[in-house]
């Protein structure tokens, strides 16, 4: 009933925006699953942030035949308008999957799980999300360079970064030399922001924190969130790079087509895969490679079907062992964050629903595209603080600004978008029902703990266990513990306090009231209680040295104990980034098309 509401605002606004949409962003009409051929070159399972990268850029090879293979299919038109992300989740784009139930975490949530939105559609996340262009901090490669992958230090990444931006902002002059111009992925400043980021931003400066470019050359700072968007449409990469790429003759693209098997003749080259689409078994064949890039869930779990994993966990699911992989499925990291930390306003300079229907932000969008309908919903800015342990500037927090709270949409459906027990809901943010205001949201960049993605079951139909096993490690709660008091500076600075109103939400959350409220012993039941995921899952097909036995990639991306199989997407993190994954993956793409072609003889252009 709640998500069919929440249906009601994206397909109104559809009616009126659906020319104007056409005629910005061109039809996704070239599915060529009725005239597929029997053998391709190299096939691409998921067409996300690096597998819609991989399709245009090996498509670039005029000699090579490419397949790209996705589980869903076209992107729905409210896709493309930005404000209208949060219609996405748990939708038709959305795999719709839910953590396992946790043990030390998501105590005030349904069933102690939580919502887990995957994208299943083409662009995968980048067509589903919240559109943040942050690139993580230079220690992230630097760092996965120094484990033993040579070749994925900052200087290299770097470059690829730029090589994939069209950087149209204009607030970051200081640090253009950090952007790249003329690539397929549109950067731009936010063309609508809420009134009170100028007090988060003056906030920050209160507090001895400067205004940033986080893509620059430090991270630690506050700043105004840049978004993927081109022209006030969503820039997902079906939009920048698939569909450009669509055209050419030696790509196809076959929609509704949901991968079971990776296919392998019997020296472990990897052949081909068996898929099914529209109730039919399918099978296509792989001269020179087969790469997974279905998301580091999606991935690790296409592996193990396929008899690639940690052998006793495939024979407990009766899987004939191809390659006994240990680390497949393993080192599962998130960056856990606190939605729940809000205050009230004593002004209107929030974000509210009535912004999305209101019929001159509406025209203003269709003939202009600017005003609120530009920018994803109640996404402002972010910050990151200095850490307190190792490098000061390897932060292990990350804030984010959002210009709403819990309560603004009286209940009707972000309690269960986000997964919270309704009684838990009603009793402590039912006063803010209908209220303007924000929230700060801690999240952790680098946390401790590690999850896993398991088998439920051999049958391919099952989804996946997703156990994030959140706070495992005591460390996250205590680094945790620091952000909330960092979280609660911020908003209670004089630009936010003073200027706005701003006002702390300090009712006593259930299940927590027996304890001293803001003693760290409070905060700590507030995080098992409240903290959950931002939707960025990594790490589990780690790039390693050969001496690394958890390892499951090299640092090429190719499976160990396998020929002619990759994997290319987020699941190849080591250690997760210091920051939103999208443009980090995107750039994953980037740099595997170019190994690729490397290694296939193909020669590559300097940047």
């Amino acid at each position: 009933m709640t998500f069919s509401i929440l249906r009601m605002i994206p397909i109104y606004l559809l009616r009126i925006l659906l020319a104007a949409i056409l005629h910005d962003t061109g039809s996704h009409d070239y599915d060529a699953s009725n005239k597929l051929a029997p053998q391709y070159d190299f096939i691409i399972v998921g067409s996300g942030a690096a597998g819609g990268v991989l399709a245009s850029r090996l498509s670039e090879v005029p000699g090579w035949k490419i397949l790209l293979l996705e589980a869903g299919g076209a992107p729905p038109f409210e896709s493309y308008v930005p404000a209208l992300n949060l219609a996405l989740i748990g939708g038709d784009a959305d795999w719709n999957r839910l953590t396992t139930q946790q043990k030390y975490s998501l105590k005030g949530f349904k069933n102690n799980a939580a919502p887990y939105p995957l994208g299943r559609v083409l662009g995968g996340c980048t067509t589903i999300n919240f559109m943040m262009y942050v690139r993580g901090n230079r220690r992230d490669y630097d760092n996965w360079e120094a484990l033993g992958n040579p070749g994925w230090g900052y200087d290299v990444a770097l470059k690829y970064f730029k090589k994939a931006e069209d950087y149209r902002g204009t607030r970051n002059k200081a640090t253009r030399d950090y952007h790249g111009k003329g690539g397929p992925l549109v950067v731009d400043d936010k063309r609508w922001w809420a009134p009170l980021l100028n007090g988060f931003l003056k906030a920050g400066e209160q507090l001895g924190y400067r205004t940033i470019d986080p893509n620059g050359p430090d991270q630690i700072g506050f700043s105004v969130a840049d978004i993927t968007h081109r022209d006030g449409i969503r820039g997902s990469t079906a939009v920048s790079y698939i569909r450009p790429a669509a055209s050419r003759p030696n790509l196809d693209v076959a929609f509704n087509a949901y991968v079971t098997q990776v296919l392998f003749d019997n020296r472990r080259r990897a052949i081909g895969v068996r898929f099914e689409q529209n109730g039919k078994l399918r099978t296509v064949l792989a001269r020179r490679e087969v790469i997974l890039s279905a998301g580091a869930v999606s991935s690790p779990h296409i592996l193990m079907l396929s008899g690639v994993g940690p052998a006793r966990h495939l024979q407990e699911h009766g899987i004939p062992v191809l390659v006994d992989l240990p680390g497949v499925g393993q080192n599962f990291q998130d960056h856990p964050s606190i939605y729940g930390l809000t205050w009230t306003t004593s002004k209107s300079a929030s974000s509210n629903f009535f912004n999305l229907i209101n019929p001159g932000n509406v025209l203003q969008y269709v003939q202009d595209k600017q005003g609120p309908l530009t920018t994803p919903f109640g996404v402002e800015g972010n910050a990151w603080s200095l850490a307190e342990e190792g490098d000061p500037h390897w932060p292990d927090l990350q804030y984010l600004l959002i210009s709403g709270t819990p309560g603004i949409d009286f209940g009707i459906f972000i309690s269960d978008l986000i997964g919270f027990r309704r009684e838990l809901f009603n009793e402590y943010f039912g006063p803010l029902k209908g209220k303007e205001g924000f929230c700060i949201g801690p999240m952790l960049t680098r946390a401790k703990s590690r999850g896993s993605i398991t088998l439920a079951s051999s049958n391919p139909k099952v989804p996946p266990n997703i156990d994030p096993n959140y706070f495992s490690h005591p460390d996250d709660v205590r680094t945790f513990i620091r952000g909330i008091k960092f979280a609660r500076k911020i908003g209670n600075a004089p630009g936010l306090r003073v200027d706005y109103g701003a006002r702390f939400h300090d009712q006593p959350l259930p299940g927590c009231k027996h304890l001293i409220v803001e003693s760290d012993e409070y905060w700590a039941c507030y995080v098992a209680h409240m903290a959950t995921t931002t939707y960025h899952p990594a790490g589990t097909c780690k790039m390693a040295p050969p001496s690394d036995p958890s390892g499951v990639l090299n640092h090429r991306l190719q499976v160990r104990g396998t020929e002619g199989l990759r994997v290319v997407d987020a699941s190849m993190m080591p250690l997760i980034v210091s920051g939103n994954l999208n443009a980090p993956v995107i750039m994953i793409g980037e740099r595997a098309a170019d190994l690729i072609k490397e290694d296939w003889g193909i020669p590559i252009t300097p940047l």
